[in-house]
């Protein structure tokens, strides 16, 4: 029997695990609700030693629960935070070891399901109908139905889904099982390959889709779809099969990406088959798609190969951003772009860091996660910090023998979860091989307790700057008050390139002027950019020279987007300088933004006690 490692769920499955899991689901746009009901088949692990099932559950109306097919005895234990309240239901019997068993529970979210955002028709851009969407990563998934919430069980699945609006889901579409059932629809999907609970996804609206490579399409509203397909067309197939090339064949069938309204709190979300994608993605350049081939990277690292709990995040997002870099060095030409990637990913890396100080736990590999909200700890450190310990095992034993190592690793974990130590057996039972015997000492010199435990910023590689230097020459220029910028500064430059410029600017020891700001923001058209990045980071600067012209800018971008990766910087940036305007542009969007992001902006502000108590 396998232990339980991981400390975010309140299951036993060490004595059961989730084998498959069918969700009979009505999405109930009157009441805001998801209703029906949801079928795990639980195998035993243990010969009839365990007379319970556990599950996790958070603020799920929960009517009656059957076991195979019987009424059954249960009950839903007194909530602890953060992991929920847990359901217990009798196995009076217990079962044989390998005995599969049904529990079918009838259930119905209520308005405290954190991994749902409903929006009305008038938060759409059309304005023709009510649109819902998930957001289940980390520990979500429990409250749509009782579940065993870890990364640590996979499951495949089945969802039948009832709405009166077009459905997706983390699941390929049945070919021709969509039924009409008067005004709604009976949608059917099926997900074959064993998924934790945290890629479980659902959405529903009015949504369009169309072609945009041999096996994808993108999914959006109506009014975005042109505009959405010119973005990701052409660049899908390349995507997939440079990372085909780096690991191996594909392993889902469709790859997919859904463009979610403004509020979704993330770039992307992994979820299998349709990622779920930030518009911030549709800047109408071409320049923030990396994102999809992040989230593609992930139907490798964190999809088939999964960290066993958040405690080892970094092994899915530390890897997804080495593939990443890897895919686009692929499709760009050359290491120039997989450094200059990692320079930003570095700044990025940095700032986070000193936010929380260098000393912090969350600034680990691995954080104990005990009593800890995962979102709590979420932050660019396991993606960056993750990234450089993989990148350094790269620079360590070659390209070409880390190349054969790649496959190996995901071959043997797929469909399986992992730890750190797990991964670090992997590595050195590879390289044990005779062929790499020339390796054995520098192999040996790896420090996996500091690399895993170590608090900061890990070693600095030198980077290939040749893409970044016309950046850092630029800002350069701007610590002089003489300086006279012109549009061609920037003009032949990459979205990328003026951001790094940008962030360059951002750490001047003193802060521009108020004048120069402005210059900055009207000169390269930055204050009127539709790219969110760059029109962020500008932000940010004027922020910080204490331009107060621009302040009802960064209040009106935060009723825009409700991306965490701006939200939540440009509020505790806001807060600095004009508190008063911070707190009133919370109170007017706080229901805009998916309540993931408002809990999280609620404690960057400080009124997270308040918030609770009203």
């Amino acid at each position: 029997m396998a232990p339980i490692r991981d400390p975010n769920t309140l299951s036993n499955y060490d004595a059961w695990r989730t084998r498959h899991t069918t969700a009979n689901l009505k999405i109930d746009f009157t009441d805001k609700c998801l209703r029906g009901s949801v079928i795990l088949e639980l195998e035993s692990q243990t010969d009839k030693a365990s007379k319970e099932i556990i599950l996790d559950s958070s603020y799920v109306a929960v009517s009656s629960i059957k076991l195979n097919s019987a009424p059954s005895t249960w009950e839903t234990k007194a909530r602890t935070e953060p992991n929920g309240s847990p359901v217990h239901i009798a196995v009076p019997e217990g079962a044989a070891k390998g005995e599969v068993v049904k529990v079918e529970i009838e259930l119905a979210t209520t308005d405290k399901c954190t991994a749902l955002q409903w929006l009305t028709p008038a938060q759409t851009s059309n304005k023709a109908a009510p649109f819902m969407f998930s957001q289940c990563q980390a520990i979500h998934a429990r409250s749509l139905f009782p579940c065993q919430d870890t990364p640590d069980v996979k499951s495949t699945y089945d969802f039948n889904i009832t709405s009166p609006y077009v459905v997706v889901a983390s699941g390929v579409p049945v070919p021709n099982e969509t039924k009409d059932l008067g005004e709604e629809k009976l949608y059917k999907f099926q997900q074959k390959v064993p998924i934790p609970s945290y890629l479980f996804a659902l959405s529903s609206g009015d949504i369009a889709s169309a072609p945009v490579g041999k096996r994808s399409c993108v999914c959006t509203g109506p009014n975005e779809l042109k505009e959405s397909q010119w973005e990701l067309e052409g660049d899908m197939d390349k995507f997939l099969e440079a990372a085909e090339k780096i690991v191996f064949p594909y392993r889902w069938g469709e790859y997919n990406v859904l463009v979610l309204p403004p509020s979704f709190p993330y770039g992307g979300m992994e979820n299998p088959i349709f990622t779920f994608a930030t518009p911030t993605i549709i800047s109408g350049d071409k320049q923030n798609i990396d994102v999809i081939a992040h989230e593609l990277a992930h139907s490798w690292s964190g999809n088939l190969v999964t960290s066993c709990s958040w405690e080892h995040f970094w092994l899915n997002e530390g890897w997804t951003m080495y593939l990443e870099r890897r895919i686009l060095a692929s499709i760009h030409g050359g290491d120039a772009h997989f450094d200059f990637s990692a320079i930003r990913g570095w700044k990025a890396l940095e700032e986070a860091i000193k936010e929380y100080g260098e000393d912090h736990e969350f600034t680990k590999l691995c954080i104990s996660h005990k009593g800890i909200d995962p979102d709590d700890a979420f932050s660019t450190v396991p993606y960056e910090k993750g990234f450089h310990f993989v990148w350094s095992l790269d620079r360590l034993v070659g390209r070409e023998n880390f190349d054969k190592f790649i496959p190996h690793y995901f071959g043997k974990w797929s469909n399986k979860s992992l730890d750190s130590y797990e991964f670090k057996d992997t590595f050195l039972e590879f390289f044990s091989a005779p062929e790499y015997s020339d390796l054995k000492d520098k192999i040996a010199s790896i420090d996996w307790e500091g690399r895993f435990h170590s608090t900061g910023l890990p070693p600095k590689p030198e980077f290939d700057t040749s893409l970044a230097d016309v950046c850092y020459e630029l800002a350069e220029k701007w610590k002089s008050k003489d300086f006279t910028p012109s549009p061609s500064d920037v003009s032949s430059w990459t979205g990328n390139q003026v951001l790094v410029f940008l962030n360059a600017v951002q750490d001047f020891e003193e802060p521009l002027t108020v004048e120069q700001s402005q210059a900055l923001g009207k000169v390269y058209g930055l204050s009127e950019s539709k790219n969110a990045e760059l029109k962020a980071a500008y932000y940010h600067i004027a922020m910080r020279s204490k331009d107060a012209s621009a302040y009802q800018g960064v209040a009106d971008l935060l009723g825009e987007v409700g991306r965490m990766k701006f939200v939540r910087p440009l509020y505790r940036g806001l807060n600095k300088v004009d508190r008063e305007l911070a707190l009133k542009t919370f109170e007017k969007n706080r229901e805009f933004y998916h309540p993931i992001c408002r809990q999280m902006v609620e404690k960057d502000l400080g009124v997270a006690e308040a918030a609770k108590s009203s």
